[in-house]
């Protein structure tokens, strides 16, 4: 406390007058009552101090005695005039006007007890006022008597702190004996210490893993709450794990005169902080926490018992501390332990549906049941055993690069049926797997959720003995990855799936094998008795024909010499019809088989195709065809077999023409593609069915059956051309649209 003793009495008394307790005009004659007030108010040990009261109801010092000058260390002449605020803190200004208020309004002497900062020390003080009237009764000056009870104060404040303390220390004893939680403990303790201490907030910080401080318990009269925030110096966590005791303990009476770095000052003021002690909390050799008393607004002058209170309460958390480990560990391994009797029985329950579920797989592939039954069956059943989002297989194709989900059980919308992936674009998945090991994984659903959506992957092969045949695939929205139990037990659905899949190419391949053969019987029964007809009818000219001319031939003579050219030519044209057709069965049958290698020579196209085109002018000028010739000038020598590529050309020209309408045009076209040299034979007006267009190459299929007399031909022509471009290593695609026809044969370069 700061005690000023350079005011003298004779100093203050040429400043006061009578009129420091008495309106002049209320007695002009009491010279010696202001000699004897005067000499009360310089001699007496007990603090005065007198204030104005102002017409609108504001108060202004006037002076002190040199009692109070004495106490406050402030004198009379810096008081004089002065408002409460000027002086003393808000908190403390506003409790003094109440009580200069309070006065005035009741108009009579009042006492009571108030505690003050002056110069940074609170002091306690016993006060009354006393109102001073003038002649029109209105109270214009209020004359104040103090007296320091601050000692007294503090012997009372200790006396109290310590019942108090001591009853606090019975009570948390026995709340640790009754095994409460330490959050119910902390919050509780931290309550009574409050009000114990008179503070205006206690803390309870936790040392983080990370060796932060974090508020975890908190009671205080601001509307400021810290739980959860950080500690606000973390380079004391460092000090107080570096030493013990009362060295490590951290006591500040006022930010702003402690010495603090401005940025500790800066953050304890943003809380706000005025005044902080810090004891440590130690468990078993380690820092756990600290526990802090605070005063926000004023500064405190920490005592001794208030210090011991804090220690000895952090003593006694440490100890809640340990037990309340002890308690959590010994109920963690409870719960350990009835987990694994839950999960036991789970697991048990688990491999009972599990054997029930191979069981009724195994029926179902002894009593042949189809492939989907036995998928549908492991899928749906593992789904609802293991509480799966969905479940999914995938089957590989024949190579083997590329898998395609074939089925798919799912509780909610299917997302994976039909998916395909490519097995290269995949190594991480597709490698265990095809190595035949399973392969798990954990994933954040991608997109936006209210919540973070994480699902666990599992992947297990499917194979036997001849190879991959795919992979069964479960998803499960979870953290939780599957054990190497629920693993087995899946692999095992697996390969029960595996032998369902098996049996199903099996069947598959036998089904389509046995469709094959029938396939290829009926074309084989439909050849025959195409053939048989196609031989038939040239074979029933010629009996015809010979039969007419043995009629006309008699001995007697010839009775019609006119019909002989017209019967002898129809023999000519279908005996050369019938050696034609021998010629192609020939062919066609030569190129089935393994055929020699062709007799490649380079040739010119421009020189070569031209005359083969020209041989058919004089018929398309008949026939009344337009026919064009185009050869790109560019041309790199072809090199061919010039007779299968000639017999090529003249088929395709000759089909051309047979089906080329009156006035509409032939086109025949050569040009070189970036990888490939390409003739084309066009003509116009005639447009082939799309339903007709796979036909066109077989054998004996004709565009016009309705009229075969008139589009004559063995009807083997376009099955031998096809089969001649590919000898020569080329190939052949026809094109029908908007009223045209088109050929196209590429020979790669």
């Amino acid at each position: 406390m700061n005690i000023n003793p350079g005011e003298s009495t004779i100093e203050l008394k040429q400043q006061l007058h009578s009129q420091i307790f008495f309106d002049p005009e209320l007695d002009k004659h009491s010279g010696s009552s202001e000699q004897f007030l005067l000499s009360i108010y310089n001699s007496v040990q007990t603090s005065i101090f007198i204030v104005d009261v102002l017409e609108d109801g504001d108060f202004r010092y006037v002076a002190l005695n040199p009692t109070h000058e004495r106490w406050l260390g402030i004198s009379s002449e810096n008081l004089k005039g002065k408002k409460p605020e000027d002086i003393l803190s808000p908190v403390d200004a506003a409790k003094v006007r109440q009580h200069y208020a309070d006065c005035v309004r009741f108009g009579k002497t009042i006492s009571y007890e108030q505690c003050l900062q002056f110069q940074g020390v609170g002091t306690w003080w016993s006060t009354t006022l006393t109102p001073l009237r003038d002649a029109n009764s209105r109270i214009y000056r209020l004359i104040g008597t103090s007296s320091n009870i601050t000692p007294v104060k503090q012997v009372a404040q200790a006396k109290e702190i310590q019942t108090a303390q001591e009853q606090l220390l019975e009570a948390i004893a026995k709340w640790i004996r009754e095994s409460l939680d330490l959050d119910t403990l902390l919050h509780q303790l931290v309550k009574e210490v409050r009000h114990c201490l008179n503070c205006d907030r206690i803390l309870v910080y936790s040392i983080q893993p990370d060796e932060t401080g974090v508020v975890i318990a908190e009671s205080t009269v601001t509307a400021n709450s810290c739980l959860g925030q950080k500690f606000p110096d973390s380079s004391l966590i460092g000090k107080y794990q570096e030493r013990r005791g009362r060295g490590c303990i951290q006591i500040i009476e006022d930010i702003y005169t402690a010495g603090l770095h401005p940025s500790q000052v800066s953050l304890l003021e943003s809380w706000p902080v005025r005044a902080n002690l810090v004891v440590p909390i130690w468990s078993q050799q380690q820092l756990w926490g600290l526990i802090t008393a605070q005063h926000c607004h004023q500064p405190h002058q920490w005592q001794e018992i208030e210090i011991d209170l804090l220690k000895q309460l952090a003593t006694q958390i440490g100890i809640a501390v340990h037990q309340a480990q002890l308690h959590e560990q010994v109920q963690h391994l409870k719960t350990q332990l009835e987990s694994q009797k839950q999960q036991h029985q789970v697991q048990l329950q688990q491999a009972q549906h599990f054997q029930k579920l191979v069981r009724r797989i195994t029926e179902q592939i002894r009593d042949h049941q189809p492939a989907t039954q036995v998928v549908q069956t492991a899928t749906q059943e593992l789904t609802q055993l293991l509480q799966l989002q969905s479940c999914y297989i995938e089957t590989y194709n024949t190579s083997g690069t590329q898998t395609i989900v074939t089925y798919e059980y799912t509780t909610s919308a299917p997302q994976h049926q039909g998916l395909t992936r490519q097995v290269a674009d995949l190594p991480q998945i597709y490698q265990p797997l095809l190595g035949k090991k399973h392969w798990q994984s954990l994933e954040i659903v991608p997109g936006w959720h209210p919540q973070l959506l994480v699902l666990v992957q599992l992947a297990c092969p499917i194979f036997d003995n001849q190879g991959n045949l795919g992979n069964l695939w479960l998803n499960r929205p979870t953290q939780e990855m599957f054990n190497e139990w629920e693993i087995s037990l899946v692999q095992q659905i697996a390969n029960e799936c595996a032998i369902a899949l098996r049996q199903a190419k099996n069947d598959f391949a036998n089904q389509s094998q046995m469709q094959a053969f029938a396939h290829k019987e009926r074309l084989q029964n439909e050849f025959l008795r195409t053939l048989s007809h196609e031989l038939r009818t040239p074979i029933t000219s010629i009996s015809l024909a010979a039969q007419t001319l043995e009629s006309v031939l008699t001995p007697e003579g010839i009775l019609d010499i006119e019909i002989v050219p017209q019967l002898l030519q129809i023999l000519q044209n279908e005996c050369g019809r019938e050696s034609k057709l021998i010629n192609d069965l020939m062919t066609l049958s030569y190129l089935e088989a393994e055929p020699d290698t062709p007799t490649l020579i380079a040739i010119d196209l421009q020189t070569w195709l031209t005359p083969i085109v020209e041989s058919f002018r004089e018929l398309s000028h008949c026939q009344r065809q337009k026919l064009y010739l185009n050869i790109d000038q560019q041309l790199p020598p072809l090199e061919t077999d010039i007779t299968d590529l000639e017999r090529i050309i003249t088929e395709l020209l000759s089909y051309a023409c047979k089906y080329t309408p009156s006035g509409e045009a032939i086109t025949v076209s050569a040009d070189l593609t970036i990888d490939a040299v390409q003739l084309k034979i066009s003509n116009s007006g005639l447009e082939i069915p799309p339903s007709e267009m796979p036909r066109v190459f077989e054998p004996f299929h004709r565009l016009m059956k309705n009229d075969p007399w008139t589009y004559s031909g063995t009807g083997l022509e376009m099955a031998v051309v096809q089969k001649m471009v590919r000898h020569l290593g080329g190939s052949i695609n026809v094109e029908s649209a908007n009223g045209q026809t088109t050929f196209i044969i590429k020979f790669p370069q």
